[in-house]
């Protein structure tokens, strides 16, 4: 398995926000069995201020960008959510044109021995 982190802002306004966190509270059923059947095995995601971290955990040599079309082709309805929840989303700074959830490089691990 390999986990991926991403970051991205959500729009800064107190209301887009509890929005945000009211929707993700009621996931849609189709969601996450798009999910599912895309073969994520796991997706969490964490809060600071209007800063969400995502970590996604999948098959190492899976492709990301294969899996979110199958989960998006999984049902209308995922699609229409992914649309939802980018209109609440902008990207962090030095974020490239037209992207906003970015991938982080990790630079520091701890194991213990």
């Amino acid at each position: 398995m390999k986990e991926h982190v991403f970051v991205v802002n959500i729009v800064p306004d107190s209301l887009k926000l509890k929005e945000y966190l009211d929707y993700h509270a009621h996931i849609w059923p189709e969601v996450v069995a798009g999910f599912k059947k895309a073969g994520y095995q796991k997706i969490v995601l964490y809060r600071y201020g209007y800063l969400l971290v995502m970590t996604i955990t999948v098959p190492a040599d899976a492709d990301l960008g294969q899996m979110g079309k199958v989960a998006e082709s999984y049902d209308k309805r995922c699609a229409d959510w992914n649309k939802l929840m980018d209109g609440y989303q902008t990207g962090v700074a030095g974020t490239e044109q037209g992207k906003k959830w970015v991938e982080v490089t990790p630079f520091y691990s701890f194991t213990k021995d």
